[in-house]
């Protein structure tokens, strides 16, 4: 049996390419209340059913931090899985509302990347992933720095 493949090389990702994720989750209730008391945000929005019936979507919203952390999470196995460290996010955007019960789904493409100059051994991967729920509605985005282990040095 061949062990599975965690991530990319450096020299692996191709600028303009773009992953389709395979990994997906549907957000269960249960997901939405633990990860609202792990993280203190009682909003009623996210956590009292006749609250959010009364608003704007009629219903329950999923906290939006959860959401970006499972769209991270999905894209692990393609993009950070050799990663040495996640440098930064940027232009983290809601484009719209996740329910309890969407299922997530998600897409990167590699925007560009380059060596390292400090470390030959590396190099850094700037990425745009967009997460979308099960009617193809795009309902996160962000963009990141990934710094990925080399394959070959230039030693």
């Amino acid at each position: 049996m061949e062990p599975s493949k965690l991530g990319m090389y450096f020299e692996e990702f191709e600028v303009g390419q773009e992953i389709q994720h395979s990994l997906s989750k549907t957000i269960f209730e249960s997901d939405n209340n633990l990860f609202s008391l792990l993280t203190m945000n009682h909003h009623p929005v996210h956590t009292n059913l006749d609250y959010a019936q009364k608003n704007q979507h009629g219903q329950l919203l999923v906290v939006g931090t959860l959401v970006f952390s499972i769209v991270v999470g999905m894209t692990v196995p393609d993009i950070s899985g050799k990663a040495i460290a996640n440098l930064g996010y940027e232009d983290v955007k809601h484009l719209g509302p996740v329910f309890v019960n969407d299922t997530l789904y998600a897409r990167t493409r590699i925007l560009s990347k380059r060596e390292s100059k400090s470390k030959p051994d590396r190099g850094i991967v700037y990425v745009e992933t967009i997460g979308y729920n099960q009617r193809g509605e795009d309902v996160i985005s962000f963009r990141r720095n990934v710094l990925v282990k080399r394959l070959t040095t230039n030693d």
